[in-house]
């Protein structure tokens, strides 16, 4: 689902790794996704581990000098307590939020295809 969010709608980098260093050792982390202007987290709903998306949102975010952002992939159609618990977080502390539906990702991915073929709206006249 990363690549798909991350290149197909955001025209982002997928699974950045990033070092940083930390008193006289080397770490790194892997970011979802990189725009111009974001560091995002992408987890699924009703995920216990979508509960660290925030912090991991702020932590990059903050190791690249870009705006945090979430998104959580909706894969049942319906709001679930991590879900709102992210949401809540989120909006308490000003990080962009975000949700899509799983059957509009595999759509996107499906008919990728088809809109690369498209014909030049001028050649069409």
């Amino acid at each position: 689902m990363i690549p798909i969010i991350c290149t197909m709608l955001l025209g982002g980098t997928p699974e950045l790794r990033v070092p940083y260093a930390l008193a006289d050792s080397a770490h790194h982390v892997f970011v979802d996704c990189v725009t111009d202007t974001h560091a995002i987290e992408i987890g699924l709903d009703d995920r216990r581990s979508s509960l660290d998306s925030l912090q991991q949102a702020l932590f990059y975010a903050a190791l690249l000098e870009r705006q945090p952002m979430v998104i959580l992939v909706d894969t049942d159609g319906r709001e679930d307590a991590t879900e709102y618990q992210v949401e809540t977080a989120a909006r308490a502390t000003g990080v962009a939020y975000r949700v899509i539906d799983v059957d509009f990702l595999i759509r996107l991915q499906m008919t990728a295809p088809f809109r690369s073929r498209r014909i030049p709206h001028d050649l069409m006249q």
